[in-house]
């Protein structure tokens, strides 16, 4: 499958850098902003063809694109997306944006969105998401969720910076998507120690009714799934129950493929972003083999 990836920055590099060791994937565009940027640079010696013109370098190829990837920043994704230029490319959104349908590998499609645009949501999500599933199988009686994300000041890039209400918005309605849960809360903590931390997610429920072996048991499961995809995801305490709060912690130490390890935050979002790719082109073969077969 040719795919494309907008976006030169950290994000768009670490996930070009996963595609380039993909046998199923193949990119045939990296496009940016900034002549100078590391990130062309790196796709340069890869091999991979570069433009410093942004989505324009897509219009003239675009044909010849079977997914693209979005690595830029809510804002000018609502606008790529809006272009009629680009009317009905598939697309991969890594940004915040809202308009696609929210997607996590391990639980698939949550509520709904723009067609022809798989929403990666965030990283908190990504990290999160997967914990709340697994307690909401075996905790019938929640009231309110709340997930606070830290994470290294060194990965917090500009776009992070810029699209932190829309990181909050966004993880929130994913939560109450999956959840049902109406009071949910994000936060996100830009932690600068040095040396630099791991991320971390909290993730807290008010909830009666809570049996933590069944809760440790479910939390497990989830954990070991999302490492086939993520290597780095660890539940880093048991489920606590006290006073009526439910608390799992979990961690993501990054591959370092193309960013540091302590990165984990990019890591899974640009991980969950190969996975949906992988999910998006076996069922791409099926229904071409299933249409020959006819």
């Amino acid at each position: 499958m040719k795919v494309a990836i907008i976006g030169s920055g950290n994000i768009g590099a670490d996930l070009l850098t996963k595609i380039a060791g993909t046998p199923e994937l193949c990119c045939v565009m990296f496009a940016g902003r900034r002549s100078d940027s590391p990130g062309l640079r790196h796709a340069q010696v890869l091999g991979v063809r570069t433009s410093d013109r942004g989505v324009e370098a897509l219009f003239e190829t675009a044909t010849d694109i079977d997914l693209i990837f979005d690595a830029t920043h809510a804002d000018a994704h609502r606008q790529h997306f809006a272009d009629s230029r680009l009317a009905g490319q598939e697309w991969v959104d890594l940004t915040p944006s809202r308009i696609g349908k929210p997607y996590v590998p391990v639980i698939g499609p949550l509520g709904t969105g723009a067609l022809h645009n798989i929403s990666m949501i965030t990283c908190g999500a990504q990290a999160s998401l997967p914990i709340v599933d697994a307690v909401c199988r075996v905790v019938d009686d929640i009231r309110y969720i709340e997930v606070a994300s830290t994470i290294a000041s060194k990965s917090a890039g500009p776009a992070t910076r810029d699209n932190i209400d829309e990181y909050v918005h966004a993880t929130e309605a994913a939560i109450t998507s999956r959840s049902g849960i109406g009071d949910t809360k994000a936060i996100l903590i830009i932690n600068p120690a040095v040396p630099e931390i791991d991320m971390i997610t909290t993730v807290s429920f008010l909830a009666s009714g809570v049996d933590l072996e069944e809760v440790g048991k479910a939390v497990e499961r989830a954990s070991l799934n999302v490492r086939e995809y993520v290597p780095g995801y660890r539940v880093i305490t048991q489920p606590v129950y006290q006073r009526g709060r439910l608390t799992v912690r979990v961690t993501v130490h990054g591959r370092g493929d193309y960013l540091p390890s302590y990165a984990g935050n990019l890591d899974i979002i640009t991980c969950a972003a190969l996975a949906a790719a992988k999910t998006h082109e076996d069922q791409r073969r099926r229904q071409s083999e299933t249409e020959t077969a006819l």
